[in-house]
């Protein structure tokens, strides 16, 4: 996945999807917070069953994925949540000064085997294989014998994760241990997203081994690595619905491809002076990134499923956002823009309409399954009774 991000960045085709900006300061505070982390969260007092590693976003303060899950296991879950790149939840734990020390030592460059050099001639790219191998492998490896003395001292029976392409290293701990690891989903999969498919389903190292799916949608939408199997949980995230604001579009940016997307909302704006077009940064986004035309209003208050559930139309890419609105009952445009293929299968469907012209936006349809993508919320059954697993 680094080396994807690296590769798209490099060439000019995305922007940083989810830039981390720090001034010298608050560098210097995130350092004096790992170490007061270390007495005052520190994971391996306690006893608990169950692991659980939350998102690190948190619109107004909640984690959407796990809140649920939180509740229900209640005092028997451990909750492990970083504060490097956001606001660990109340009560959490988190081995941050270990992760940030876990990195800090290690040689400049490794041999690639030919890959960089590989990739190169493929793309006309170059990309740093050997420096990122040399960084990421001894983290995860130091990283993997931490976490597998925290989950023998607990003697946890599963762990709950989210984005677990980022966290291999607790998921090759529990691979080592033999714990059952559960990924909540959190966005679009799609064949197009390297954290989750695997042409021909082949064995996958440090993989989970279930995928808890916001719907039906999400669990054939790409190849999961071999034995891995899917269930749907549902969204009980979502808000519910409410009166649409007729003449109100949405445009959901994204770090990859917020610059091309502002244009197209000016000429929507231009296109059709009568629509409120609200342009609404992606949470790692800054006002300060972008100049606002004439026409367009730019949205960063509030829930971002609050204002599509108000909104008529939105348009977007890809993110993940886009199938939200689309629940919440937005007829949806999809931008042509690089990443439009991860909304492929839902123009097919006719959920989506393909949007080359600002002039189309108007004839953007509603989706008329959205349960497919967001389905009641079934998370009773999946913790209580052993549940029916697609393949």
């Amino acid at each position: 996945m680094r080396v994807f991000h690296e590769l798209t960045r490099r060439s000019g085709i995305h922007g940083a999807p989810h830039p981390v900006r720090r001034s010298p300061y608050d560098k210097a505070a995130l350092v004096a917070k790992h170490v007061s982390g270390v007495a005052t969260r520190n994971p391996f007092f306690g006893r608990y069953d169950a692991l659980v590693v939350p998102h690190p976003r948190k619109p107004s303060g909640v984690e959407i994925y796990t809140d649920e899950l939180r509740t229900a296991l209640g005092s028997s879950a451990l909750i492990l949540d970083s504060g490097i790149n956001g606001t660990p939840l109340p009560g959490s734990k988190n081995l941050d000064f270990f992760t940030s020390a876990a990195g800090a030592v290690h040689k400049r460059q490794l041999d690639d085997r030919g890959i960089a050099t590989a990739l190169q001639k493929l793309t006309g790219v170059s990309v740093p294989v050997g420096a990122l191998l040399a960084r990421e492998v001894p983290k995860h490896l130091r990283l993997r014998a931490l976490y597998r003395a925290l989950l023998r001292r607990h003697r946890i029976k599963t762990i709950y994760v989210v984005v677990a392409y980022f966290h291999q290293h607790i998921v090759g701990a529990a691979r080592d241990l033999g714990i059952r690891v559960v990924e909540l989903q959190h966005g679009a999969i799609s064949p197009f997203h390297l954290g989750y498919s695997y042409p021909g389903r082949p064995v996958v190292a440090d993989q989970p081994d279930e995928l808890w799916c916001f719907g039906s949608y999400w669990t054939n939408v790409a190849d999961l690595p071999a034995d891995m199997k899917t269930a749907v949980v549902g969204a009980p995230f979502l808000p519910t619905a409410r009166p649409k604001e007729p003449h109100r579009v949405v445009f959901l940016s994204q770090g990859t491809i917020g610059a091309e997307l502002l244009h197209v909302a000016e000429s929507v704006a231009k296109e059709h002076p009568g629509l409120e077009v609200l342009y609404r940064l992606h949470p790692s986004e800054r006002a300060s990134d972008y100049t606002i035309p004439a026409g367009v209003q730019l949205s960063t208050d509030g829930s971002t499923l609050d204002l599509l559930a108000s909104a008529t139309y939105q348009v977007g890419v890809s993110t993940t956002a886009l199938f939200e609105g689309m629940a919440l009952g937005c007829r949806t445009a999809v931008a042509n823009l690089p990443g439009h293929e991860y909304l492929e299968p839902a123009i097919a469907q006719g959920h989506a309409l393909l949007m080359t012209r600002p002039s189309q936006l108007t004839s953007a349809p509603l989706c008329t399954d959205p349960a497919t993508y967001y389905a009641p919320t079934n998370l009773d059954s999946l913790l209580g009774t052993p549940p029916h697993f697609a393949g």
